[in-house]
Protein backbone atom coordinates (compact mmCIF):
# COMPACT_ATOMS: atom_id res chain seq x y z
CA UNK A 1 0.00 0.00 0.00
CA UNK A 2 1.43 3.37 -1.06
CA UNK A 3 1.51 6.11 1.58
CA UNK A 4 3.05 8.83 -0.58
CA UNK A 5 3.97 9.36 -4.23
CA UNK A 6 7.32 11.08 -3.60
CA UNK A 7 10.18 10.64 -1.14
CA UNK A 8 13.74 11.83 -0.66
CA UNK A 9 16.53 10.61 1.62
CA UNK A 10 20.25 11.06 2.09
CA UNK A 11 22.68 13.91 1.55
CA UNK A 12 24.42 15.29 -1.54
CA UNK A 13 26.41 18.32 -2.63
CA UNK A 14 29.06 20.62 -1.25
CA UNK A 15 31.43 18.78 1.05
CA UNK A 16 29.23 15.67 1.36
CA UNK A 17 31.27 12.49 0.92
CA UNK A 18 30.51 8.75 1.10
CA UNK A 19 26.77 9.36 0.86
CA UNK A 20 24.03 9.68 -1.72
CA UNK A 21 20.67 11.32 -2.20
CA UNK A 22 17.82 9.07 -3.29
CA UNK A 23 14.69 10.54 -4.84
CA UNK A 24 11.70 8.33 -5.61
CA UNK A 25 8.57 9.19 -7.56
CA UNK A 26 5.81 6.60 -7.84
CA UNK A 27 4.78 5.59 -11.36
CA UNK A 28 1.88 3.61 -12.81
CA UNK A 29 3.89 2.04 -15.63
CA UNK A 30 7.31 1.92 -17.22
CA UNK A 31 9.05 -0.39 -14.78
CA UNK A 32 11.98 0.79 -12.64
CA UNK A 33 13.52 3.81 -14.36
CA UNK A 34 16.91 4.80 -12.90
CA UNK A 35 18.76 8.08 -13.31
CA UNK A 36 22.24 7.86 -11.76
CA UNK A 37 24.64 10.76 -11.26
CA UNK A 38 28.00 9.56 -9.94
CA UNK A 39 31.70 10.21 -10.51
CA UNK A 40 32.23 6.47 -10.27
CA UNK A 41 29.44 5.55 -12.66
CA UNK A 42 31.86 4.09 -15.22
CA UNK A 43 33.23 1.64 -12.65
CA UNK A 44 30.27 0.98 -10.37
CA UNK A 45 27.19 2.13 -12.25
CA UNK A 46 26.15 -1.39 -13.16
CA UNK A 47 26.53 -2.61 -9.56
CA UNK A 48 24.52 0.36 -8.26
CA UNK A 49 21.69 -0.23 -10.73
CA UNK A 50 21.72 -3.93 -9.84
CA UNK A 51 21.35 -3.06 -6.13
CA UNK A 52 18.44 -0.72 -6.93
CA UNK A 53 16.60 -3.31 -9.00
CA UNK A 54 17.22 -6.07 -6.46
CA UNK A 55 15.78 -3.91 -3.69
CA UNK A 56 12.67 -2.90 -5.62
CA UNK A 57 12.07 -6.52 -6.57
CA UNK A 58 12.53 -7.50 -2.92
CA UNK A 59 9.85 -5.01 -1.86
CA UNK A 60 7.54 -6.02 -4.71
CA UNK A 61 7.61 -2.65 -6.45
CA UNK A 62 7.27 -2.86 -10.24
CA UNK A 63 7.12 0.79 -11.31
CA UNK A 64 9.14 3.72 -9.91
CA UNK A 65 11.22 6.66 -11.10
CA UNK A 66 14.51 6.56 -9.20
CA UNK A 67 17.12 9.34 -9.11
CA UNK A 68 20.40 8.76 -7.28
CA UNK A 69 22.96 11.51 -6.75
CA UNK A 70 26.02 9.64 -5.52
CA UNK A 71 29.09 11.05 -3.78
CA UNK A 72 30.86 7.77 -3.14
CA UNK A 73 28.36 5.86 -1.00
CA UNK A 74 29.38 2.28 -0.24
CA UNK A 75 26.70 -0.42 -0.64
CA UNK A 76 25.39 -0.52 2.94
CA UNK A 77 24.94 3.26 2.93
CA UNK A 78 23.16 3.28 -0.41
CA UNK A 79 20.94 0.37 0.66
CA UNK A 80 19.96 2.29 3.82
CA UNK A 81 19.07 5.39 1.80
CA UNK A 82 17.04 3.40 -0.73
CA UNK A 83 15.17 1.41 1.93
CA UNK A 84 14.29 4.54 3.92
CA UNK A 85 13.02 6.21 0.73
CA UNK A 86 10.94 3.14 -0.16
CA UNK A 87 9.41 2.98 3.30
CA UNK A 88 8.39 6.63 3.15
CA UNK A 89 6.25 5.59 0.18
CA UNK A 90 5.37 1.96 0.88
CA UNK A 91 3.65 0.73 4.03
CA UNK A 92 5.65 -2.42 4.85
CA UNK A 93 7.49 -4.05 7.76
CA UNK A 94 9.87 -5.98 5.49
CA UNK A 95 13.57 -5.32 6.14
CA UNK A 96 16.29 -5.43 3.50
CA UNK A 97 19.21 -6.87 5.46
CA UNK A 98 22.58 -7.46 3.85
CA UNK A 99 24.75 -10.26 5.23
CA UNK A 100 26.62 -8.98 8.30
CA UNK A 101 30.36 -9.07 8.85
CA UNK A 102 31.83 -11.90 10.90
CA UNK A 103 31.17 -11.69 14.66
CA UNK A 104 28.87 -8.68 14.18
CA UNK A 105 26.67 -9.97 17.02
CA UNK A 106 29.48 -10.54 19.51
CA UNK A 107 28.70 -9.50 23.10
CA UNK A 108 30.88 -7.17 25.16
CA UNK A 109 31.49 -7.53 28.88
CA UNK A 110 30.17 -5.59 31.85
CA UNK A 111 33.68 -4.53 32.86
CA UNK A 112 34.76 -3.55 29.32
CA UNK A 113 37.26 -0.66 29.52
CA UNK A 114 35.28 2.47 28.57
CA UNK A 115 37.73 5.30 29.18
CA UNK A 116 37.08 6.89 25.78
CA UNK A 117 33.97 6.87 23.66
CA UNK A 118 33.67 8.78 20.38
CA UNK A 119 30.36 10.27 19.24
CA UNK A 120 29.53 9.90 15.54
CA UNK A 121 26.47 11.55 13.94
CA UNK A 122 24.08 8.77 12.98
CA UNK A 123 23.23 10.31 9.61
CA UNK A 124 26.77 11.10 8.41
CA UNK A 125 28.40 8.00 6.90
CA UNK A 126 31.69 9.69 6.02
CA UNK A 127 32.44 10.15 9.73
CA UNK A 128 31.62 6.51 10.54
CA UNK A 129 33.57 4.57 7.95
CA UNK A 130 37.08 4.66 9.41
CA UNK A 131 36.41 5.96 12.91
CA UNK A 132 37.55 2.72 14.51
CA UNK A 133 41.16 3.21 13.35
CA UNK A 134 41.52 5.94 15.98
CA UNK A 135 41.13 3.23 18.64
CA UNK A 136 38.54 4.65 21.03
CA UNK A 137 37.22 2.17 23.57
CA UNK A 138 33.72 2.74 22.21
CA UNK A 139 32.11 4.19 19.09
CA UNK A 140 28.71 5.84 19.55
CA UNK A 141 26.39 6.02 16.56
CA UNK A 142 24.24 8.94 17.68
CA UNK A 143 20.54 9.09 16.84
CA UNK A 144 19.79 11.94 19.23
CA UNK A 145 21.34 15.43 19.29
CA UNK A 146 23.65 14.88 16.32
CA UNK A 147 20.76 14.17 13.92
CA UNK A 148 18.32 16.81 12.67
CA UNK A 149 14.69 16.12 13.50
CA UNK A 150 13.68 15.66 9.86
CA UNK A 151 16.53 13.16 9.34
CA UNK A 152 15.94 10.90 12.33
CA UNK A 153 13.79 8.39 10.46
CA UNK A 154 16.33 7.69 7.73
CA UNK A 155 19.23 7.74 10.20
CA UNK A 156 17.80 4.63 11.86
CA UNK A 157 18.35 2.60 8.67
CA UNK A 158 21.89 3.89 8.29
CA UNK A 159 22.78 3.08 11.91
CA UNK A 160 21.22 -0.38 11.60
CA UNK A 161 23.25 -1.14 8.47
CA UNK A 162 26.43 0.28 10.02
CA UNK A 163 26.04 -2.01 13.04
CA UNK A 164 25.84 -4.97 10.67
CA UNK A 165 28.50 -4.02 8.10
CA UNK A 166 30.95 -1.51 9.63
CA UNK A 167 34.34 -2.56 11.01
CA UNK A 168 34.56 -1.12 14.52
CA UNK A 169 38.18 -2.30 14.92
CA UNK A 170 37.46 -3.72 18.36
CA UNK A 171 35.67 -0.67 19.77
CA UNK A 172 32.48 -1.40 21.70
CA UNK A 173 29.47 -0.84 19.44
CA UNK A 174 27.30 1.82 21.08
CA UNK A 175 24.17 3.68 20.01
CA UNK A 176 22.66 6.73 21.68
CA UNK A 177 18.92 6.52 21.16
CA UNK A 178 16.53 9.45 21.37
CA UNK A 179 14.98 10.57 24.63
CA UNK A 180 12.28 8.26 25.94
CA UNK A 181 9.58 7.65 24.71
CA UNK A 182 10.77 8.43 21.15
CA UNK A 183 13.89 6.34 21.72
CA UNK A 184 11.83 3.18 22.16
CA UNK A 185 11.17 3.14 18.41
CA UNK A 186 14.92 3.38 17.77
CA UNK A 187 15.36 0.04 19.54
CA UNK A 188 13.60 -1.76 16.67
CA UNK A 189 16.52 -0.82 14.42
CA UNK A 190 19.43 -1.77 16.68
CA UNK A 191 18.60 -4.53 19.20
CA UNK A 192 18.87 -7.44 16.76
CA UNK A 193 21.63 -5.90 14.68
CA UNK A 194 24.80 -6.05 16.75
CA UNK A 195 24.58 -3.19 19.23
CA UNK A 196 26.48 -3.94 22.42
CA UNK A 197 25.62 -0.90 24.54
CA UNK A 198 22.77 1.59 24.40
CA UNK A 199 23.03 5.10 25.81
CA UNK A 200 19.76 6.40 27.26
CA UNK A 201 19.82 10.23 27.16
CA UNK A 202 18.23 12.65 29.60
CA UNK A 203 17.39 9.84 31.99
CA UNK A 204 15.45 10.97 35.05
CA UNK A 205 13.96 7.83 36.58
CA UNK A 206 14.27 4.07 36.92
CA UNK A 207 10.93 3.79 35.08
CA UNK A 208 12.62 4.91 31.86
CA UNK A 209 15.17 2.12 32.21
CA UNK A 210 12.37 -0.38 32.81
CA UNK A 211 10.66 0.81 29.60
CA UNK A 212 13.86 0.35 27.61
CA UNK A 213 14.47 -3.15 28.99
CA UNK A 214 10.86 -4.14 28.43
CA UNK A 215 11.13 -3.11 24.77
CA UNK A 216 14.45 -4.93 24.35
CA UNK A 217 12.89 -8.07 25.84
CA UNK A 218 9.89 -7.82 23.48
CA UNK A 219 12.13 -7.50 20.43
CA UNK A 220 14.38 -10.38 21.47
CA UNK A 221 11.46 -12.62 22.34
CA UNK A 222 10.01 -12.04 18.87
CA UNK A 223 13.32 -12.80 17.13
CA UNK A 224 14.35 -15.61 19.47
CA UNK A 225 17.61 -13.96 20.55
CA UNK A 226 19.07 -13.68 24.04
CA UNK A 227 22.11 -11.43 23.61
CA UNK A 228 23.04 -9.30 26.62
CA UNK A 229 22.77 -5.61 25.78
CA UNK A 230 24.27 -3.13 28.24
CA UNK A 231 22.81 0.26 29.14
CA UNK A 232 24.48 3.57 29.95
CA UNK A 233 21.93 6.15 31.16
CA UNK A 234 23.03 9.76 30.73
CA UNK A 235 22.29 12.19 33.56
CA UNK A 236 21.53 15.61 32.07
CA UNK A 237 19.20 17.42 34.48
CA UNK A 238 18.83 18.38 38.13
CA UNK A 239 16.17 15.69 38.56
CA UNK A 240 18.49 13.11 37.01
CA UNK A 241 21.22 14.05 39.49
CA UNK A 242 18.84 13.72 42.41
CA UNK A 243 17.81 10.25 41.21
CA UNK A 244 21.28 9.10 40.13
CA UNK A 245 21.57 6.13 42.52
CA UNK A 246 17.99 5.03 41.81
CA UNK A 247 18.84 4.94 38.11
CA UNK A 248 22.27 3.36 38.58
CA UNK A 249 20.85 0.46 40.59
CA UNK A 250 17.62 -0.05 38.62
CA UNK A 251 18.72 -2.96 36.36
CA UNK A 252 21.48 -5.55 36.19
CA UNK A 253 22.43 -4.58 32.61
CA UNK A 254 23.41 -1.03 33.58
CA UNK A 255 27.20 -0.84 33.36
CA UNK A 256 27.74 2.91 33.71
CA UNK A 257 26.20 6.31 34.23
CA UNK A 258 27.39 9.21 32.10
CA UNK A 259 26.84 12.88 32.82
CA UNK A 260 26.03 15.40 30.09
CA UNK A 261 27.07 18.85 31.27
CA UNK A 262 25.80 20.94 28.36
CA UNK A 263 22.18 20.02 29.05
CA UNK A 264 22.70 19.89 32.81
CA UNK A 265 23.97 23.48 33.01
CA UNK A 266 21.17 24.58 30.68
CA UNK A 267 18.70 22.97 33.07
CA UNK A 268 20.27 24.95 35.93
CA UNK A 269 20.12 28.14 33.88
CA UNK A 270 23.85 28.79 34.07
CA UNK A 271 26.85 28.63 31.74
CA UNK A 272 29.28 25.76 31.63
CA UNK A 273 32.73 27.03 32.61
CA UNK A 274 36.23 25.62 32.30
CA UNK A 275 36.67 25.49 36.09
CA UNK A 276 33.44 23.55 36.41
CA UNK A 277 32.36 24.87 39.80
CA UNK A 278 28.74 24.90 38.62
CA UNK A 279 28.86 21.13 37.97
CA UNK A 280 31.09 19.92 40.82
CA UNK A 281 28.13 18.79 42.93
CA UNK A 282 26.46 16.93 40.06
CA UNK A 283 29.66 15.19 38.99
CA UNK A 284 30.36 14.13 42.56
CA UNK A 285 26.83 12.78 43.00
CA UNK A 286 27.09 10.76 39.79
CA UNK A 287 30.49 9.33 40.78
CA UNK A 288 29.24 8.35 44.23
CA UNK A 289 26.06 6.81 42.82
CA UNK A 290 28.14 4.71 40.42
CA UNK A 291 30.61 3.56 43.04
CA UNK A 292 27.76 2.63 45.40
CA UNK A 293 26.06 0.65 42.61
CA UNK A 294 29.28 -1.00 41.45
CA UNK A 295 29.28 0.45 37.92
CA UNK A 296 31.47 2.82 35.91
CA UNK A 297 31.24 6.61 36.12
CA UNK A 298 31.66 8.37 32.75
CA UNK A 299 32.35 12.10 32.54
CA UNK A 300 30.97 14.55 29.99
CA UNK A 301 32.58 15.50 26.69
CA UNK A 302 35.05 18.39 26.47
CA UNK A 303 33.46 20.57 23.82
CA UNK A 304 36.43 22.72 22.71
CA UNK A 305 38.09 20.35 20.23
CA UNK A 306 40.87 22.85 19.51
CA UNK A 307 42.04 23.18 23.13
CA UNK A 308 44.04 20.01 23.71
CA UNK A 309 45.89 21.50 26.68
CA UNK A 310 42.57 22.33 28.29
CA UNK A 311 41.39 18.80 27.58
CA UNK A 312 44.51 17.41 29.27
CA UNK A 313 43.74 19.36 32.44
CA UNK A 314 40.09 18.31 32.26
CA UNK A 315 41.03 14.63 31.98
CA UNK A 316 43.24 14.86 35.05
CA UNK A 317 40.51 16.61 37.03
CA UNK A 318 37.98 14.02 35.87
CA UNK A 319 40.18 11.21 37.13
CA UNK A 320 40.73 13.00 40.43
CA UNK A 321 36.96 13.13 40.96
CA UNK A 322 36.71 9.36 40.46
CA UNK A 323 35.46 9.10 36.86
CA UNK A 324 36.39 5.99 34.89
CA UNK A 325 36.10 7.53 31.44
CA UNK A 326 34.78 10.39 29.36
CA UNK A 327 33.24 11.17 26.01
CA UNK A 328 34.86 12.83 23.02
CA UNK A 329 33.53 14.51 19.91
CA UNK A 330 36.66 14.47 17.74
CA UNK A 331 39.24 11.74 17.09
CA UNK A 332 42.10 14.04 18.07
CA UNK A 333 40.81 13.97 21.65
CA UNK A 334 41.20 10.19 22.03
CA UNK A 335 44.98 10.08 22.44
CA UNK A 336 44.94 12.94 24.96
CA UNK A 337 42.28 11.15 27.01
CA UNK A 338 44.23 7.88 26.98
CA UNK A 339 47.61 9.43 27.81
CA UNK A 340 46.62 11.59 30.80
Amino acid sequence: MMKEKFSQTGNYGGKIRSDCQVILEAAMSGGIQIKLVSKVKAMYGQAIESLVRDMFQYFGIEHMHVSILDSGAIPFVMAARIEAAIKKILDTDIEFLQNPIEDFNKESTKDHFRFSRLYLPGNSPSLMLNAGVHKPNGLILDLEDAVAVDKKYEARFLVRNALRKLNFYGAEKMVRINQIPAGLEDLNYIVDHGVQLILVPKCESSDQIKEVNKKIEQIQRKSGTEKKIWLMPIIESALGVVKAYEIASSADNIVALAIGLEDYTADLGCKRTFDGNESFYARSVVVNACKAAGIQAIDSVFSDVGDLDGLKLNVRKSKSLGFDGMGCIHPRQIRVIHDN
